[in-house]
């Protein structure tokens, strides 16, 4: 594992889908990518970063509230389905990975284990729905249509702290 990091990250306006799913139902909010990309092409907004997932509350054995989510330039207002948001500014860990995204849930377990061993303290709250994270984010840096084989994905981690 590369050796993750503490980064600064300033605020990040972005638009979202978000939806209720199961570790086995993840594609219900993955596969709507396309939607949220055909959104912000009819109005002429550009992406302004990565595509990535945001998990709101996670209960690994029950159900997590996610987004599909892609940054912007500028604040904009939602409709139907796409919801605005901003990604808050702070202090995250943050690792690159690059391999198969079956991976990420191993390295992830890594992370918490390399924070924890540091004494770090994640912005995340145990709620009876699960934790709910101030910000975790998965950010799917390799453009699928560019390089279509997973094994050669990068995608980072960024893990927001408590302040």
């Amino acid at each position: 594992m590369l050796e993750p990091t503490v980064v600064a990250r300033a605020d990040q306006p972005y638009v979202a889908i978000r939806g209720r799913v199961s570790m086995d139902t993840i594609s219900e909010i993955a596969d709507r990518f396309p939607e949220i990309f055909g959104w912000l092409y009819s109005r002429g907004i550009a992406p302004a970063g990565a595509p990535f997932f945001r998990f709101n509350v996670i209960d690994m054995a029950e159900s997590l509230e996610m987004e599909a989510g892609v940054p912007v330039t500028d604040a904009v207002p939602g409709e139907g389905a796409i919801i605005s948001g901003v990604l808050p500014a702070g202090r995250y860990v943050s690792v690159t990975h690059v391999g198969h995204p079956d991976d990420l849930m191993d390295l992830t377990a890594e992370v918490l284990r390399w924070a924890a061993e540091r004494d770090l303290r994640w912005d995340m709250t145990p709620t009876p729905e699960g934790e709910r994270w101030g910000c975790r984010l998965e950010l799917y840096k390799t453009d699928p249509a560019v390089e279509p084989d997973m094994g050669k994905w990068e995608t980072e981690l960024a893990f927001r702290l408590d302040d």
